[in-house]
């Protein structure tokens, strides 16, 4: 297991400019991370020199560029907005290409009102797939999150229920499109994310350590502290096979404490599930 972070307890300090994206490369460095994981809301630029620029600094600092996260709203119920985020979703693969970054995270969209089941499947099937074939010449993996909300959304994720989400799992099959699986985000609506593990392991290409403070409810706590079952969850992904990237989803609004803290926690959790220890051997 390789370890990184997307470090959404600095988001307002990254937007802010408080903090700078060279200076969370150091602090996952001196965390001990692998790698380090960013938002496309802190990008300054899609310019290739200012992405080199950032791609030098990680490098540098002994954390590659992991996970670029996107949020792609394939299911606006404007057409040519949905467009739109396809083009934007194919620029971002060039960007994480340009970075380094092997994995690319996607969304299905917005829960925007009016917006009927059917139709919002088959928009996100279409938006999710429509990347593909660029992102593997580009040597990007697109990797689909069972999600909940993403930054500066006005709506919940359309395919938040689990229903929904298994069904464009499912009707995706087959093209290449991975995932990013989440350990709290089905529990926010009541759904079992042990259950939905078991329908798509075979998927999995990166994993979102996250928790939240109480089933039915979207509320991040401290990684460890709240109801997420981590360690069933990485034992299942353990048995399974994978041996990949795990993310530390640090959403608890505790700054970089919550990072001191919620990272051990997460190395402890993959060896209690059964995984080796990082740097082992």
């Amino acid at each position: 297991m390789k370890l990184s972070c997307l470090p959404v307890s600095l988001y307002a300090d990254l937007s802010a400019g408080r903090r700078t994206l060279q200076e969370w490369f150091a602090l996952a460095a001196d965390l001990g991370l692998d790698g380090a994981d960013m938002s496309v809301a802190h990008l300054q630029s899609r310019d290739a020199a200012y992405l080199d620029g950032l791609r030098r600094q990680a490098e540098d600092a002994g954390v590659p560029i992991t996970m670029l996260v996107t949020y792609a709203d394939f299911t606006h119920p404007d057409p040519g907005e949905r467009a739109r985020q396809v083009d934007e979703v194919r620029a971002y693969i060039d960007v994480a290409a340009r970075l380094g970054a092997p994995f690319l995270r996607v969304t299905a969209g917005q829960a925007h009102p009016g917006v009927e089941r059917e139709a919002g499947i088959e928009w996100a099937v279409q938006g999710l797939l429509a990347g593909l074939e660029q992102a593997a010449q580009a040597g990007v993996t697109l990797c689909y999150e069972n999600h909940t909300i993403g930054y500066a959304w006005q709506y919940f994720d359309f395919s938040q229920p689990a229903d929904i989400f298994l069904e464009i799992v499912a009707r995706t099959e087959g093209s290449g499109l991975q995932l990013l699986f989440d350990t709290a985000n089905n529990l926010a609506l009541n759904d079992d994310p042990l259950a939905v593990l078991e329908q798509v392991k075979h998927r999995v290409a990166m994993v979102h350590v996250s928790d939240i403070r109480q089933a039915g409810r979207f509320e991040p706590v401290l990684v460890g502290t709240g109801v997420a079952p981590i360690v069933p969850i990485l034992s299942r992904l353990i048995a399974a096979g994978f041996d990949g990237w795990v993310s530390v989803e640090e959403a608890s609004k505790r700054g970089e404490e919550g990072l001191r803290r919620a990272i051990p926690y997460v190395d402890w959790a993959w060896v209690e599930a059964g995984g080796r220890p990082r740097h082992a051997g």
